[in-house]
């Protein structure tokens, strides 16, 4: 007992229908789906303008510690390069020093360039960014009050831990353990 629907007016019939999928639009342009713009080069930033203060933190971070690392190289090196004592092996040290240094740090920045614009890290870099917007940050009467309140408690148990220090020196005292009673200006090692 079906009913017929394919009178005037109607809409195509299940048999009239087409069995095919209906068609997706087009997968946009790698360019467009990266983020970039213009195309993928080497020099192309993964989904530009996301998570900017949490890849400048990273990128600062890289900075400091290749240019750091870069520094001690040229610094600390000449030192293990033995040439000899004269001013020309003291200069050639140096200028060496100085290549390793250069070759270090632009190595350094490719690897840092490379690994920061890496999807997978650029994509954990955005997302720690969207939750670092989430943190409820404490206000600055909070944050005075609990930095009260700990060193209070910090003072209180040491105190509290220097008492018991000092009455654990008296009992070990009497018992005959420790030789010279606290405070009676004895030295340590029984001189």
């Amino acid at each position: 007992m079906t009913a017929d629907t394919t009178g005037a007016g109607a809409g195509p019939s299940d048999d009239d229908r087409d069995e095919t999928p209906a068609r997706r639009p087009p997968a946009p342009p790698p360019s467009v789906a990266g983020g970039g713009r213009g195309g993928s080069g080497f020099f192309t930033i993964y989904k530009k303008g996301q998570g900017y203060w949490t890849r400048m933190g990273t990128a600062l971070g890289a900075l400091l510690l290749g240019g750091l690392t870069a520094y001690n190289l040229y610094v600390y090196l000449p030192v293990l390069i033995h040439f000899d004592t004269t001013q020309a092996g003291q200069t050639r040290a140096k200028e060496i020093a100085l290549g390793v240094a250069l070759a270090f740090a632009t190595l350094f920045g490719f690897f840092a360039w490379r690994t920061m614009n890496k999807p997978s890290n650029v994509d954990f870099l955005i997302a720690t960014d969207s939750e670092m917007k989430k943190v409820n940050w404490t206000s600055r009467k909070d944050l005075v009050g609990s930095t009260k309140v700990v060193i209070v408690f910090m003072f209180l148990i040491a105190i509290f831990l220097f008492m018991i220090d000092i009455g654990f020196s008296y009992f070990f005292y009497l018992i005959g353990v420790l030789k010279h009673s606290p405070f009676s200006g004895g030295t340590i090692g029984g001189g």
